[in-house]
């Protein structure tokens, strides 16, 4: 399971058997979730608050070509 980072206790990552669109998951000590990238959409919420869903947002925002460089690296797209 590919990590790309964690930021202020959410981890954000993908699976090793992702499939398009390009989208990233995240998690913390109380669930987790699911965002497409571009554009940057919440796809599944399993119980983060949303105080916690919309920091998240605000950092894939802001490294959402950073992510989409990983996963094409990853999945060699």
């Amino acid at each position: 399971m590919p990590e790309l980072f964690r930021l202020f206790g959410i981890r954000f990552f993908f699976f090793s058997n992702e499939h398009p669109p390009v989208h990233v998951h995240i998690k913390n000590g109380d669930g987790d979730a699911k965002f497409q990238i571009k554009p940057v959409q919440l796809l599944e919420n399993r119980g983060m608050k949303s105080k916690d869903i919309h920091l998240a947002e605000s950092i894939i925002e802001e490294n959402e070509d950073l992510i989409e460089q990983k996963w094409n690296e990853y999945f060699n797209r």
